[in-house]
């Protein structure tokens, strides 16, 4: 996939909306690559695509990306500045957890996604994107809120927002509660992540 980065997101996407790798393009709708700024410095990655993306080839536009949309609004982020895709273009039936094959057979579009955005901080939102990137086998639970490295981009791991939606309550010590500590954390290194760009 090298030759992939001197295309643009654009001629990317095309490409892959041709892929045949894995069975899943069988019963999709639309391939959902992604979408957002091609020069975010902020991307996030999450498991798959949805009934909804499916239906519009976008991504985390159902339930899940409305809040999603919401929780970086919290921050000051606005969507339409950052990079959003998912670790499979393709929806397993069923919303079901992809495969490993599934993920392989995605895993050089994804690659090639985050040379060419080359963004100062990864979001990994849930376990699947998390465990993908990091080559960790633990839950989300056990490393959100935490900085990772992978090939010189920081990482954070997040909740999906879905997980949200089926945990509504925002005590003290919930997701809800740790999801909002953890987006000001993202804006706090994002400025500082910035400032150090602008000033090598």
């Amino acid at each position: 996939m090298k030759a992939t980065l001197t295309l643009s997101l654009d001629q990317l996407a095309q490409y892959a909306r041709d892929c045949r790798r894995c069975p899943l393009h069988r019963s999709r709708t639309n391939l959902v690559f992604g979408e957002g700024n091609p020069t975010a410095e902020l991307m996030l990655i999450g498991e798959a695509p949805g009934e909804t993306e499916d239906r519009t080839g976008r991504p985390f536009v159902g339930k899940a990306g409305q809040l999603l949309t919401q929780i970086l609004a919290a921050v000051g982020i606005d969507r339409s500045e950052v990079y959003i895709t998912n670790v499979v273009k393709c929806r397993p039936p069923g919303n079901r957890v992809p495969t490993k094959t599934e993920m392989d057979a995605c895993w050089d579009w994804l690659v090639a996604q985050i040379a060419l955005i080359n963004p100062l901080l990864i979001v990994t939102l849930g376990n699947t994107p998390t465990q993908k990137l990091l080559g960790t086998t633990g839950g989300i639970t056990q490393v959100r809120g935490r900085f990772f490295t992978w090939k010189g981009i920081e990482v954070f791991p997040m909740f999906h927002p879905s997980y949200l939606l089926r945990n509504p309550s925002k005590k003290k010590g919930s997701p809800k509660y740790l999801t909002w500590q953890d987006i000001k954390a993202v804006k706090e290194r994002l400025l500082l992540l910035h400032s150090r760009n602008r000033k090598s």
